[in-house]
């Protein structure tokens, strides 16, 4: 159950804000930000272990960011890593759906925010215009039908909560200042792991195994400039 929450504001000297949770099995490998691709000396993301890629990469030359959630439908055949797709949309390149499992992928740039959505059959893409949006596995603001009937209550009472939280705080200035108020809501708002509405999670699986929330970057994008922070959840 990512989420991803983009304050676009096109006016704005700090036109995007993103906020990247990412929620994955908490013993799967990964290493913390850096340029980890050397092909790619502008890119700078988290790196997985596993496969290689990343779930959120900045490009820090134009500014840019795009960054990938888990989506809806049909799994592949033949599965190419997720992981490769913000290491493409972050330096500009086009994606694809043939060969990846369903996604829902985030790329923002001052000038624009766009979502494109693979769901094994069909790719689409939406333009996000100025506001404040919610991206969840079930899709924009929630709003696809999600397999587990519970999975989809959880993500919108997700929504439901934190939403009016952020409207309720000043929208921050990073790039000139720090996050602000919107800092303690991302990180948790003081919500327990184990609550329907949390968005930083914990589960203990039958199998032993614990699934949640392993890191949250946050990222503001100016005009020619861009600040990337990033804090670990998985302890």
């Amino acid at each position: 159950m990512c989420t991803v929450i983009v304050s676009f504001e096109p006016d704005s000297p700090t036109p995007v804000l993103l906020v990247g949770v990412r929620d994955e099995f908490l013993d799967r490998p990964w290493v913390r930000p850096g340029h980890h691709w050397p092909q790619w000396p502008e890119l700078s993301g988290g790196q997985d272990l596993q496969a290689g890629g990343t779930w959120l990469a900045v490009n820090e030359a134009v500014p840019r960011v795009a960054c990938v959630l888990n989506g809806i439908g049909e799994p592949a055949a033949i599965r190419r890593s997720r992981g490769e797709l913000p290491l493409l949309a972050a330096r500009g390149l086009a994606t694809e759906g043939t060969g990846y499992d369903p996604y829902h992928l985030v790329v923002a740039s001052p000038h624009e925010v766009w979502m494109s959505t693979w769901d094994g059959a069909e790719l689409t893409r939406q333009e996000l215009g100025p506001g404040l949006h919610f991206i969840v596995n079930s899709g924009l603001e929630g709003e696809l039908d999600f397999p587990d009937r519970r999975g989809r209550d959880d993500m919108l009472r997700r929504i439901a909560h934190f939403r009016p939280r952020l409207a309720s705080v000043p929208r921050p200035d990073p790039v000139k200042d720090d996050w602000g108020d919107w800092l303690p809501i991302v990180e948790g708002d003081g919500l327990e792991p184990l609550e329907p509405r949390a968005i930083v999670l914990r589960r203990e699986l039958a199998d032993g195994h614990f699934w949640g929330t392993s890191s949250v970057s946050l990222v503001a994008l100016g005009r020619d400039t861009h600040r990337y922070d990033f804090i670990d959840k998985s302890r």
